[in-house]
């Protein structure tokens, strides 16, 4: 497995694939107990990953206790992330849930005590809560940051105009920067191309795709009469297949993992790797895991990617739909937008 830079603000060597521990622990009613766990962790880290995703929630706090367990001798060979907002206990009250300064202190000394260890590497808010400042938020990550406790923070799933007065917010007051961001891409949930992936290109930002499965759909096993997502979390985080489109999408999945003799959780997990977020991969068995593996050495070809990208587009929204025209384009170049050459990047 490769590595590469976590974003541009950060010297730390992350693995392609993130490995999502949700299904580390049995407290949801599902899941994989600490033998299973230990036999995925061992699995990946002979592929050579080293990005390990959490959060207190997952499991009620089991899947970091498992982390802990499982990590004892070879912590500094990981790169741990972990994320509060909705704390370990489903009885949590008001005051420990929530993205205040108060909640945040009381979950990292939770986490750090379940996963027995003195640092958490990179610090995800969970999601926004609707009712914190953004910088009530980052003054007390940058805390975090020079307590040592934490290394590098991020946001995941808050909105882009959010996460760019974040990040200027941390800039202009000399707090520790925002290094990563974390919002779902696949194939059948392709919305944070409109927003959150140009500003966290534009920002220099990591950035981390969850669910990069559409919750299973893309495998086809839901066709199969398997439960997977709707019977685990209730249809949580699960992307139907339930419009003309999608039925497109899963079928030239399917096609294309035949074509490669591959699994199609490979193709989608790919696709993902390609567009530039690294991909979490949340098995709950060694045959799932074996299943996403692959997906770091999948070369998919030019042809195949475009077939993707044509079957999955999403409708363009405003105000990309109003600049992006070309009559516009050309207005705000003086006639010559095919003679400029644009930027390398989005700009902020």
């Amino acid at each position: 497995m490769r590595y590469r830079l976590f974003g541009e603000h950060t010297g730390l060597r992350v693995s392609e694939l993130v490995l999502g521990a949700a299904n580390f622990g049995l407290g949801w009613g599902h899941g994989a107990d600490l033998d299973a766990s230990r036999a995925m962790l061992d699995r990946y880290a002979a592929a050579g990953g080293n990005f390990i995703d959490s959060a207190d929630v997952y499991q009620f706090g089991q899947s970091e206790e498992f982390l802990g367990t499982l990590l004892q001798g070879r912590r500094d060979d990981f790169v741990i992330a972990t994320k509060y907002t909705q704390a370990a206990r489903p009885e949590a009250g008001v005051l420990a849930t929530g993205n205040s300064r108060l909640a945040m202190r009381m979950s990292v000394e939770a986490s750090l005590r379940r996963l027995k260890t003195d640092r958490i590497d990179l610090y995800w808010v969970h999601y926004a809560d609707g009712v914190t400042p953004t910088d009530e938020i980052m003054r007390g990550l940058d805390d975090l940051v020079r307590s040592g406790k934490v290394l590098y923070i991020g946001l995941s799933d808050f909105p882009a105009w959010r996460v760019a007065r974040a990040a200027t917010l941390a800039e202009l007051r000399g707090w520790a920067p925002l290094a990563g961001l974390q919002f779902e891409h696949s194939l059948v949930e392709r919305t944070s191309e409109h927003e959150l992936m140009p500003a966290g290109e534009a920002l220099g930002l990591g950035m981390v795709a969850w669910s990069p499965l559409g919750g299973g759909v893309l495998t086809g096993k839901y066709r199969r009469g398997e439960q997977g997502r709707l019977e685990a979390l209730g249809g949580a985080v699960f992307q139907q297949e339930n419009s003309a489109q999608r039925t497109a999408i899963v079928d030239t999945t399917l096609a294309i993992a035949g074509e490669l003799d591959v699994a199609p959780a490979q193709v989608a997990v790919a696709w993902v790797l390609r567009k530039g977020a690294l991909p979490i991969i949340g098995p709950r068995s060694l045959a799932h895991l074996d299943a996403y593996l692959g997906a770091a050495d999948l070369a998919l070809s030019p042809e195949q990617v475009a077939r993707l990208d044509a079957v999955s587009q999403a409708p363009a929204i405003f105000p990309r739909s109003m600049i992006d025209a070309p009559a516009l384009r050309q207005s705000a170049a003086g006639g010559q937008f095919d003679r400029v050459v644009p930027p390398r990047i989005a700009v902020a």
